[in-house]
């Protein structure tokens, strides 16, 4: 193996030949899934693997794969994703593509004698249409051509569409032989630089529930129609919003939270009483005891506050899924790494979704998390410094020499 020093400076280089790419003019970066910019990472990915003379492909939906051996037999697959937000970071995501080519890079040079695949999967984010982990969700039977054939771009562009101009299909077969799944993501939250912890050990990932919730009052003028005349929509959107921050700070000891992440106002003019509002909700927790009671409360709430204030509200369900347990023989192994190498650790809950969630229903499934600066991820501001990335990336390896 390399010395620590050329190993962090390799990091350097692998992630810089990402930097550029999808760079905006307000200091972050814009990569959306099935997108040419995407289309540009996963290429990059892909010829960085080629330098190093290992095998590459790319598979029915466009994730893209990294291999030291493409024979029938079990192997390691780690990996992550390459788009991001509107206005992003560099590191969510591509943290984990670039740890799994280090990792790669080390078994080269050891002759560790151990079959392992990176991958780099599509439209992690939901950003693009609405729906996330689209590359990895297919492969594993996740998602079906049901859940996403009817997905729009931010463009307009059909997914179906892209599919085909692209050779992709909707009904891929699913991905095989993947004897464990294994990801480092950045922590995307601020426990880990609290506590001064160098990698986190997943135990669980929250399991999102979204809604759209429409509410309808009436637009009138604002300043020709009496106070208890009205049916002001935002005033009852507030109503919601305030008592799903309360029961998300009730359910707080049980590991949930609750946010209201979109408000769109209508008409949004000054004096116009408003008359329409929608909603975006997002409630995620890894207890579905938690999650039922905060759903059950929130549909309870929308009933007393059309009764209270008049007006119509729908709630549409976009989208959910259950909580997921990482395996348990991998967190215990993790852990004897961690301690073995002298890395601090933290067993710790993932608030965030990952592609992991995806394989955790066909195979052991484990993730390592790393600190970030403040916590601050899916913002320009975003940053994990590479030592950081390098210590997860030890841990992992570590893990991978014990399973020969």
């Amino acid at each position: 193996m390399a010395s620590k020093r050329e190993d962090i400076e390799y990091l350097e280089y692998i992630f810089s030949k990402f930097y550029d790419i999808g760079a905006n003019s307000y200091g972050g970066v814009t990569r959306l899934g099935y997108t040419k910019v995407e289309d540009d990472m996963h290429n990059m990915f892909k010829s960085l693997g080629e330098d190093e003379e290992f095998y590459t492909y790319i598979d029915e939906v466009g994730n893209t794969y990294v291999a030291n051996d493409i024979s029938q037999k079990p192997y390691y697959l780690m990996g992550s994703h390459l788009d991001s937000v509107v206005n992003g970071g560099r590191y969510d995501g591509v943290a984990g593509v670039i740890a799994g080519l280090l990792i790669l890079k080390w078994a080269k040079d050891e002759n560790l004698d151990i079959p392992i695949r990176v991958a780099a999967f599509r439209c992690e984010e939901s950003s693009n249409f609405g729906k996330c982990t689209i590359g990895s969700g297919l492969i594993t039977g996740e998602l079906t051509k049901d859940d996403i054939k009817g997905l729009v771009s931010k463009t307009g562009r059909h997914i179906v569409d892209i599919f085909y101009s692209n050779g992709y299909s909707l009904n891929p077969k699913n991905i095989e032989n993947v004897k464990q799944y294994l990801e480092l993501h950045i922590e995307q939250g601020k426990v880990l630089e609290e506590y001064g912890i160098k990698v986190g050990i997943v135990t669980d990932i929250a399991g999102p529930r979204r809604f759209e919730i429409s509410v309808l009052g009436e637009a009138e003028h604002s300043g020709a129609t009496p106070m208890d005349m009205r049916h002001d929509a935002l005033c009852a959107a507030s109503e919601l919003i305030l008592e799903l921050e309360k029961i998300g700070m009730d359910e707080s000891y049980r590991k949930s939270v609750t946010t209201v992440g979109v408000i769109n106002n209508g008409p949004n003019v000054l004096n116009v009483i408003p008359g329409d509002v929608t909603l975006g909700v997002d409630i995620r927790g890894i207890d579905t005891d938690s999650l039922d009671k905060i759903e059950s409360y929130m549909k309870s709430t929308i009933r007393e506050i059309m009764k209270k204030r008049n007006v119509e509200i729908f709630a549409q369900d976009t989208g959910r899924f259950d909580p997921v347990k990482m395996s348990s023989y991998m967190q215990k192994k993790l852990i004897e790494s961690s301690e073995k190498l002298k890395i601090s650790h933290k067993v710790m809950p993932s608030g965030a979704g990952h592609d992991a969630m995806a394989f955790s229903k066909i195979c052991d499934t484990a993730m390592i998390f790393i600190p970030c600066y403040r916590g601050i991820s899916h913002n320009k501001s975003e940053f994990s410094s590479l030592l950081s990335i390098y210590n997860g990336c030890k841990v992992m390896y570590e893990y991978l020499k014990g399973e020969q």
